[in-house]
């Protein structure tokens, strides 16, 4: 917010402004008031008279401008006006001999060091006791961080935007697919309602974070948490800090993996691994994601070729990753194996840490 003054004598340097506001007829605990009001804002205050002169320069120009009060008074008010607003000022003064009023304004000047400062500013005549103009006043507010903040504001409107798009898009292609499987309208209900409070988990891992990015150890952990039943499951990896996009597609890869644990027989011996790694190759760095568990049902899982479930882990997923998966049996054991491009995954590298 920007205020403005009228003040009632000639221009006042402030280092005088006692003397002069008493010579104008305050008293002088008013007048000591007024120079403690004008050192102390943390608005710029700067008055010039007629010719363009700067009379009177307080502290927070100082801070604003980077020119000592010493410096500033006495100089043309052109020493911190960009030459491309120099029309702007005769503007001002033209307006002001017309008696106009100057509304608030957004406009920018210039600091010592010669970069812009985006300003506030408001403008108020100075007038004599007689009544004559003599000089302008102007209270400036610094709003770098007011319009930065509105940058921000914008820069993150579009983003949620976006993201919110995307996420629309998956859950219609949630609800499509699984109409076209599901036998029964309670079996296509429970399996939508499992697989979008699946993103919503990731969504609310998210959000703890602001959207920064979330560990691949804690987005395994937040998935397995409902799933009591599972435990203990060994997660090992390095510290991968995940983007957003792959904290969505993994959590849906994560949910129908413990799915088919569940459904097919692993919560009755356990022994589900996860594990993590990157591999470096002349085309970058690759991640790599191995779940493995009991092949119980490995006929069953591997039959699964047209369920929803076999199209997120064998499709969707790696094709949202720019990646590829498959399944593979060894030793008993059936393994899901992820694979995809490290500048995909957006992931910070530490170092090698049991989850």
């Amino acid at each position: 917010m920007v205020c403005e003054v009228d003040l009632s004598d000639t221009c006042l340097n402030h280092s005088n402004v006692t003397v002069k506001a008493e010579q104008s007829g305050m008293d002088e605990h008013s007048a000591e008031r007024l120079a403690a009001i004008v050192e102390s804002s943390f608005d710029a205050i700067i008055s010039k008279d007629l010719s363009g002169k700067i009379v009177s320069w307080n502290k927070a120009a100082e801070r604003m401008f980077g020119y000592a009060e010493n410096e500033a008074v006495g100089q043309p008010i052109y020493l911190i006006i960009p030459d491309d607003k120099r029309d702007e000022e005769i503007n001002i003064l033209r307006r002001l001999k017309l008696g106009e009023r100057i509304e608030t304004f957004q406009t920018t000047r210039r600091h010592r060091d010669g970069r812009m400062v985006p300003i506030s500013i408001a403008i108020s005549p100075i007038k004599s006791q007689a009544g004559k103009l003599v000089g302008a006043s102007s209270i400036a507010r610094d709003i770098s961080e007011t319009l930065e903040n509105d940058r921000r504001l914008r820069l993150l409107m579009r983003e949620i935007n976006h993201r919110v798009k995307n996420q629309y898009a998956v859950v219609l292609a949630v609800i499509r697919q699984t109409a076209t499987r599901a036998r029964s309208i309670e079996e296509f209900e429970k399996r939508v309602r499992e697989r979008v409070m699946a993103l919503s988990h990731s969504h609310d891992l998210l959000s703890q974070v602001d959207w920064a990015g979330v560990s691949l150890a804690d987005l395994v952990a937040h998935q397995l948490q409902p799933f009591a039943v599972l435990q203990p499951v060994q997660a090992l990896g390095p510290k991968l800090i995940l983007d957003a996009n792959a904290v969505l597609n993994l959590g849906m890869a994560f949910h129908e993996l413990i799915m088919n644990a569940m459904r097919f027989g692993v919560t009755d011996i356990g022994g589900i691994s996860v594990t993590w790694g990157l591999t470096q190759g002349d085309n970058g760095d690759t991640f790599e994601l191995l779940w493995s568990e009991p092949a119980v049902a490995y006929a069953e899982i591997l039959a699964q070729e047209e369920g929803f479930g076999a199209l997120v882990l064998s499709r969707l997923v790696p094709s949202a990753l720019s990646g590829q998966a498959k399944w593979s049996f060894t030793d008993g054991r059936i393994v899901w194996k992820l694979t995809a491009p490290l500048a995909r995954i957006q992931i910070g590298l530490g170092s090698a840490v049991p989850a």
